[in-house]
């Protein structure tokens, strides 16, 4: 299994890193952190997607007309097309949510952000995700890139977790702190 890992691991690696090169030699970085962050959100509320690429009865030739399709609808341009068409040939679409999660951290790295789980019991807006991003990088002295989740079992307040720091405010917490007292007592 480990060895299956590293296997997956290296391919994700090489093919992040050329699609990174890529992007900087093009200066388009930006946009396809943009564009790729949206195909990733696509494909993991997308449960037909996700059957597709994981199907391997899909021929190579079936798959580069599906791509076309919704690449064509998502405006990619010519470059991240010829890189899923890649990816089709080499028989590596299976790596493809790894591969543009390994390339947006890379990004990350190169910018020096620091990425960082909001988790709420309920949806946080755009707005205030930027307000706690720009008030917790000026604490850090560092770029913070909040990635927000909605947890119902913590019944209120939040959990920020950055790097193995992890600020729990949730009543869930605090109702299992009072348990953990009134058991001790």
């Amino acid at each position: 299994m480990s060895k299956n890992r590293s296997f997956s691991g290296g391919i994700t690696q090489r093919y992040a890193l050329a699609l990174f090169e890529l992007s900087n030699e093009f200066n388009k970085t930006d946009e396809y952190v943009s564009r790729l962050s949206f195909f990733i959100k696509i494909y993991n509320s997308d449960e037909n997607l996700k059957n597709y690429i994981k199907n391997p009865t899909n021929t190579q030739e079936n798959q580069k007309q599906v791509f076309e399709k919704i690449l064509n609808a998502m405006n990619m341009d010519k470059i991240i097309k010829n890189f899923f068409f890649i990816l089709i040939m080499k028989k590596r679409i299976f790596f493809v949510t790894e591969i543009i999660e390994e390339f947006l951290r890379l990004v990350s790295s190169k910018k020096s952000e620091i990425s960082a789980n909001l988790i709420s019991s309920k949806k946080v807006d755009n707005k205030t995700i930027s307000e706690i991003e720009k008030e917790i990088s000026k604490s850090v002295k560092g770029t913070i890139k909040l990635k927000s989740k909605v947890d119902e079992s913590l019944i209120g307040g939040i959990v920020l977790q950055i790097g193995s720091l992890m600020i729990d405010t949730s009543i869930k917490n605090k109702l299992a702190d009072y348990k953990k007292v009134l058991m001790e007592n």
